[in-house]
């Protein structure tokens, strides 16, 4: 009768994979009525991250919490040092009256909005889904929104200052030049793209879902790319400045040296900026998987 054994086993497996085909039968009976009758219906379902295949350990949460504290701290700390060094080394601020200190709202303004704001855009998008995703969406607009003029204001002050200056500096010469033009260019074409195809078509939210589904890994892409070429000018920016700074007075005296080194940090820093960002952006178990909804997860962007 030994060969009996094996029987009870092979009914148990059987009846194993019968209750979890079941159990996907019916998620999938689930999700399909949410998608034909709206998201509601799955409005009190369970949360994403009781998934025990979703849960963090602490060695999650200790990652989750130095990329949002690191990036938060370089992102504010870069801001306080360009300001520092405009304020302390090139002699403050001024508009028409004073070419040389017009051209330092550039520098300020520009970190400001292409860095400043824009990188804190990046983070609350990709970071913060612990509320409602509209929410989300509206505040990384407005982030983006308060970066506009900041730039407008960066590129008159340093268009202005070169027509001013005696004798006059020519226009669009440089490298970093270039690279501003492109990235103003791609933050333009990035805002108006995401403000058309993630808010204006959610007046019509069902007939416009698979076009704004496509758009999301494109516009997200071209987002982090901005974000790094706005890294890229304002290092190459530093660097054209300090040759500058080092032909007309060198290294001659202590105060000139501190400058520079001040300088080189700057750079140190938005080089750190791009990596963190970039690290908080592709990381596979960002915090989009710990606070989110099923429904959200139907309804994504």
């Amino acid at each position: 009768m030994s060969f009996l054994r094996p029987f009870p086993r092979s009914l148990q497996g059987f009846l194993s994979h019968k209750h979890e085909d079941s159990k996907q039968d019916d998620f999938i009976k689930e999700l399909k009525g949410a998608m034909r009758h709206g998201p509601k219906i799955l409005s009190h379902s369970r949360r994403y991250e009781e998934d025990s295949e979703n849960a963090w350990n602490c060695c999650s949460w200790f990652e989750y919490l130095l990329i949002v504290i690191l990036s938060t701290v370089l992102l504010i700390g870069v801001l306080v040092l360009t300001l520092f060094w405009v304020i302390f080394y090139r002699g403050g601020f001024a508009w028409a009256d004073s070419p040389q200190l017009q051209f330092n709202l550039h520098p300020v303004l520009m970190v400001a909005g292409c860095v400043t704001f824009s990188g804190f855009s990046i983070l609350l998008y990709r970071l913060c889904r612990c509320i409602k995703h509209l929410y989300v969406k509206l505040t990384h607009m407005l982030f983006h929104a308060c970066a506009i003029p900041c730039i407008v204001m960066a590129f008159l002050a340093v268009f202005e200052s070169h027509n001013l200056v005696e004798p006059p500096k020519p226009h669009f010469y440089s490298l970093h030049t270039w690279l501003g033009l492109i990235t103003m260019a791609m933050f333009a074409v990035q805002f108006i793209v995401g403000f058309f195809s993630f808010l204006v078509l959610l007046c019509c939210e069902n007939r416009t879902y698979s076009c704004r589904s496509a758009m999301v890994p494109i516009h997200a892409s071209f987002g982090l790319a901005n974000f790094m070429m706005a890294v890229a000018t304002c290092v190459t920016g530093l660097v054209e400045t300090e040759r500058q700074l080092v032909g007309e007075t060198g290294l001659s005296t202590r105060n000139s040296e501190i400058e520079h080194y001040i300088m080189n940090s700057m750079g140190v820093v938005f080089v750190a900026l791009g990596i963190i960002i970039s690290v908080a952006v592709r990381r596979s178990n960002a915090p989009a998987t710990a606070k989110v909804y099923v429904t959200e997860r139907l309804e994504i962007n």
